[in-house]
């Protein structure tokens, strides 16, 4: 009978592993619900409609000043407790940050709560191709 010999390597790369496997499944959970939720616009079509919408940047502070979709408010993700309920139910509520993640469980969050017009951008502020304000000030937070 041949036993594995269960060394230090092997168990920090079973630990690796299964970190890797769950990052990669809650990504793809993610992505899955949002496909479901069917929220994603691309850039063209979430311009043409967001001048009836509530315009969310959802990145922090820093990023928003650095540049940011115009007309669009800066509620960060991180304090989307304190801000969720500021927003009217009655109206479309369009948002975005770098990528998607964010914007695909904060949607799936606010339909929870009772919004039924949530979308977001479509690979995150990069892929953007319209009008964005940039503040010219450095600021220092």
């Amino acid at each position: 009978m041949v036993l594995l010999e269960v060394t230090n390597w092997t168990i920090i790369n079973i630990i690796l592993i299964l970190v890797l496997l769950y990052m990669f499944g809650n990504w793809a959970i993610v992505k899955l619900r949002g496909r479901r939720a069917g929220g994603a616009l691309d850039s063209a079509e979430f311009e043409k409609t967001m001048r009836k919408a509530q315009l969310i940047d959802l990145r922090d502070k820093k990023e928003f000043k650095a540049g940011h979709i115009l007309g669009a408010r800066n509620m960060p993700s991180v304090s989307v407790k304190t801000w969720e309920t500021e927003l009217r139910k009655d109206m479309p509520v369009y948002m975005y940050e770098t990528g998607e993640n964010i914007s695909i469980r904060i949607a799936l969050r606010l339909k929870k709560a009772g919004y039924t017009d949530v979308k977001w951008l479509k690979g995150g502020y990069g892929k953007w191709e319209g009008k964005v304000k940039k503040d010219d000030k450095k600021y220092d937070d």
